[in-house]
């Protein structure tokens, strides 16, 4: 079967599974990679030598961490094409991602959040930084959430999560006075939480936000980029700084593995010392 009927098959199945937009996205990219390279073929003569000098070709200026991303895109595709019976072998079946170094979460001090703080200009820009800081969400999680999902009584919003799983988080009082303004300011009737700037209002975008981000980085006078999943890395070592088990974390910032949240466990400086204090 050619590859570009594969696509539009193997694309509405993942539809249909629940993938989100943005995962698709990420795959279809990957998948017009191949189409350039390998032309419209019939993925039955595809071996795995070509698919391999293909990414030797074609991801030797890619990070580990991206050309292990788009093995992964590969195997997916050809395992389900294989699944669905449209090729005799999975070429792809063999392909190894490449070894991954120990990567430690960047966070920002206590300090640095203070002054991205009083680097917001307007209550949009503390109502978002502050929802960010407090609540640990992902930039895809914030895009998603609608204004009835706020729960200003408990100080929680039910967000969607990767692969759609729905977990409760909670933001401070600081965050829920920061919203309440942003939100009684507004005057629109937009469902969404977060709104553009400029007219037509309409839900902020993720690269939207992240510029927001990076203008409040700029006005606080800080010399490294900021981006918006700093905070996020941010508000976990905060927590284990101040001494939270690592199980509630994970809950809350919705990681499946333990050994995700354990990196931050080995990020901070603070609990190390603190555990060195107490039993040396």
């Amino acid at each position: 079967m050619l590859l570009s009927l594969v696509w539009e098959k193997y694309n509405l199945d993942k539809k249909i599974e629940g993938y989100s937009p943005l995962t698709l996205k990420t795959y279809y990219f990957q998948y017009n990679q191949l189409l350039c390279h390998f032309g419209n073929v019939d993925m039955n003569v595809i071996t795995t030598n070509q698919l391999k000098s293909y990414l030797l070709k074609m991801g030797s200026h890619l990070k580990p961490s991206s050309l292990g991303h788009r093995i992964r895109c590969i195997r997916s595709l050809f395992k389900w094409t294989y699944d669905e019976g449209f090729i005799q072998k999975n070429p792809a079946a063999k392909l190894k991602e490449p070894k991954l170094g120990k990567r430690i979460p960047k966070f920002l001090t206590e300090i640095e959040i203070e002054l991205l703080r009083e680097g917001c200009q307007n209550t949009m820009e503390k109502a978002l930084f502050e929802f960010f800081y407090s609540t640990g969400c992902r930039i895809g999680e914030v895009v998603k959430i609608n204004r009835e999902d706020i729960n200003f009584h408990t100080n929680s919003v039910i967000v969607h999560g990767k692969g759609d799983k729905e977990r409760e988080v909670y933001f401070n009082t600081r965050c829920s006075i920061w919203l309440k303004r942003y939100l009684d300011e507004r005057g629109d009737l937009e469902p969404c939480l977060f709104i553009t700037e400029r007219r037509p209002k309409r839900r902020m975008s993720i690269d939207l936000i992240r510029y927001i981000i990076k203008r409040i980085s700029r006005n606080a006078g800080l010399k490294k980029e900021i981006h918006p999943h700093q905070l996020r890395h941010s508000y976990a070592t905060h927590m284990i700084n101040n001494g939270a088990p690592l199980e509630v974390i994970q809950s809350l910032m919705g990681h499946e593995k333990s050994e995700t949240t354990k990196l931050y466990a080995q990020l901070s400086g603070k609990l190390r010392y603190d555990f060195y204090t107490k039993y040396f």
